[in-house]
């Protein structure tokens, strides 16, 4: 069954025009859902994941701004409250994660501890 809660994270303007322009690409496979996640590994214990895939039994539901997203019922008390962006300048580009349950951070800002 189907659990749709509350977006856990904010999307900002930037990371929804990068998710949207994915979404374009050609061979993207629209039955996907944007996954929202956590996994072992990193420098700091966990790494941020953020990939389209298929939902799992494990998975809440919830909306982006106008796409649809999945996370494992779990990591929600590791990622709650999260800012996910899209920087594009000439010393970062890609999705940052502003996470206010870390504890700790690598300097690429990809992995965090708690």
């Amino acid at each position: 069954m189907e659990t749709t809660i509350a977006s856990p994270v904010q999307f900002t303007s930037g990371a929804i025009a990068e998710i949207r322009r994915l979404m374009q690409e050609p061979g993207f496979n629209p039955e996907l859902f944007l996954r929202v996640g956590a996994k072992g590994g990193g420098c700091s214990g966990l790494s941020y994941v953020l990939e389209f895939d298929q939902a799992a039994e494990n998975d809440e539901f919830f909306e982006g701004d106008g796409f649809r997203c999945v996370m494992n019922r779990g990591q929600g008390i590791y990622l709650a409250g999260m800012e996910i962006d899209w920087e594009s300048g000439l010393g970062n580009r890609g999705f940052t994660f502003k996470n206010p349950n870390a504890t700790g951070t690598c300097g690429c800002g990809s992995s965090f501890s708690v």
